[in-house]
């Protein structure tokens, strides 16, 4: 079975069992939460789609760390302006654990 959730604005293809690199939340390492932003779920060849959310799909997620993903480099240059800029920018993120996915 799986399910495919929303946060962050982004979108995630989850089953039980798997480790997936999100947005940060708000929550204390070892928490369990819930996420109710459900767009799909799939079992085999059947699939829910919701309109835009399947209603009463939750699935719950345990909260595994926090951390900081890796660096990208931005260099901004123009030619012949002696302009050049050089910025770094690490994104925060929450990895979480998914535990089971309700309809």
């Amino acid at each position: 079975m799986y399910a495919v959730i929303k946060t962050g604005g982004k979108q995630y293809r989850v089953a039980a069992g798997e480790k997936i690199k999100v947005e940060q939340i708000a929550a204390d390492v070892g928490q369990e939460i819930v996420i109710d932003q459900v767009l799909a779920v799939g079992n085999g060849a059947d699939i829910r789609v919701g309109t835009p959310l399947v209603i009463g799909a939750t699935v719950t997620a345990t909260v595994v760390s926090h951390g900081r993903g890796e660096k990208v480099r931005i260099f901004k240059l123009r030619r012949r302006k002696h302009y050049q800029k050089r910025q770094g920018h690490r994104q925060n993120f929450t990895e979480l654990q998914i535990g089971s996915i309700n309809v």
